[in-house]
């Protein structure tokens, strides 16, 4: 029954349930079919019903919720899904995860978990470090690097009007000077959003061209700049989304601090290679910008919803973000409440799985899960382009893959549909400078060179099937 009473049996009874139903999943994952086999009429049929009057047996609702996931839920997991860019869940992400929920914090504020605030303040001390950036910044947890990215677009806007004697915060944007938005025009549709989320438009920011890997070109920034007068804001981006190329951020940070402007980089999965000897010269001069914007549930594999936003100066961020009220207990000494960092009042614990993350592989484990990733990226690329008719469009310098079969559209999105249906492996399409191409992103701490190898067979099998047709 919905009404059954707090006692420990009740609990151990649903959570054993559960973790049944949750071993079974995670034991099979590796093998199973990675996309969804069920429609969502089907899913209906299973799931709807007249909301019950008196409730059914929660045990009853844990099997039915489990019934449904092997042929209802993508497999986004799994060590062989490649789209878009998802990471799985360390073992010790998932536990940690587990842990959040059952303590329930509420991590608004620290009075309220200090627990918590404790955990994410030492989480954000260290990714400040493995990134190698300003120690004093600010840093929230945030759902994703969506918010990450209003959340230091929020700063930003505080920063330059308050250069020029406004304040945003109580006065709003009627009547303030316009701030220019500068941005590469291979920029994620997150900045956009941003944008629209803070009052500023979307069609506001002014586009710099970029080059054929989808890098901003700096030169055509200082051509832009020059022509700008008042508050300017650049936006920058590592790792981007089709062909993981970064934009030349020594450059491009050198350009905006002689104009003055606030340099902000969106790094939702590229600011991770900081993290390795290997490739961090990638992500050069980053360190110039005045805020950044990333993922956890990208490739650090902890479970969704895990994003940062960290910012230079840390007192524009808390300005942008806090939040007051005469019932808080809200801290007035070292101690760290969230709300002053994030958009959320009220807030999952989502610092705690990173801290567990961190701490478990250590700065050489981080490291080993970024090279990795992109040694299987290049591993899959190498061998597709062995086969006859297909083409690697872009240079693969991280762990993106664009792959262009036939040369033709119809072809490239009909082999993408047919390995989407074969279930081996799960990845996407999408359109690279006026072509279509089949995109693959290797995320996973999982995936092996064997799942690899697997991907790329089911790949060249449905290709060489469909051109014997």
């Amino acid at each position: 029954m919905a009404t059954d009473r707090f006692q420990s049996a009740v609990f151990d009874e649903y959570l054993a349930k559960a973790n049944a139903h949750a071993a079974k999943y995670l034991r099979t994952l590796p093998d199973r079919h990675v996309g969804a086999r069920i429609t969502r009429d089907e899913l209906l049929a299973a799931l709807h019903t007249s909301l019950p009057t008196l409730g059914d047996e929660g045990g009853d609702v844990i099997d039915l919720l489990a019934s449904q996931v092997d042929r209802g839920a993508v497999a986004c997991n799994s060590p062989r899904y490649f789209g878009f860019v998802i990471g799985g869940a360390y073992p010790v992400a998932l536990a940690a995860d587990w842990l959040v929920s059952t303590w329930d914090q509420n991590a608004g504020i620290y009075a309220i978990s200090p627990l918590v605030a404790v955990l994410e303040e030492v989480a954000a001390q260290w990714l400040l470090d493995l990134f190698d950036l300003p120690r004093e910044s600010g840093v929230g947890f945030v759902t994703g690097c969506q918010m990450a990215n209003f959340t230091c677009l929020a700063a930003a806007r505080h920063a330059v009007l308050k250069r020029v004697g406004w304040d945003v915060e109580a006065d709003g944007l009627m009547g303030a000077p316009r701030i220019n938005v500068v941005a590469s025009a291979e920029s994620h549709i997150t900045i956009d959003v941003a944008l629209r989320y803070l009052g500023l438009g979307a069609r506001s920011a002014r586009r710099v061209e970029s080059d054929e890997q989808g890098r901003m070109r700096p030169d055509r920034l200082r051509e832009l700049l020059a022509t700008l007068d008042g508050p300017t804001i650049v936006c920058a981006q590592a790792g981007n989304v089709n062909t993981g190329a970064f934009d030349p951020l020594r450059e491009i940070g050198q350009a905006a601090r002689d104009h003055g402007a606030w340099l902000h980089v969106d790094g939702a999965f590229g600011l991770w290679a900081r993290a390795s000897e290997r490739h961090r010269a990638l992500a050069d001069g980053i360190e110039l910008a005045d805020s950044w914007a990333t993922d956890a549930h990208k490739w650090l594999n902890v479970p969704y919803d895990s994003g940062v936003a960290m910012v230079r100066d840390a007192e524009a961020h808390r300005a942008a973000m806090t939040s007051t009220a005469a019932y808080l207990v809200q801290t007035r000494g070292e101690e760290r409440d969230a709300v002053d960092w994030v958009p959320e009042f009220s807030r999952r614990a989502r610092g705690v799985p990173v801290y567990a993350t961190l701490r478990a592989l250590g700065r050489d484990g981080v490291q080993d899960l970024i090279d990795r990733c992109c040694a299987r990226a290049w591993q899959m690329a190498d061998a597709l382009a062995r086969e006859e008719g297909v083409r690697i469009l872009n240079d693969v310098v991280l762990n993106q893959v664009l792959v262009r079969f036939d040369n033709d559209d119809d072809v490239t999105r009909a082999v993408i549909d047919g390995v989407q249906r074969e279930g081996t492996c799960w990845l996407g399409g999408t359109t690279w400078q006026g072509q279509g191409a089949m995109r693959i992103s290797v995320s996973n701490w999982a995936t092996t060179e064997d799942d690899a190898a697997r991907s790329v067979a089911a790949i060249v099998k449905v290709f060489r099937a469909m051109r014997q047709r």
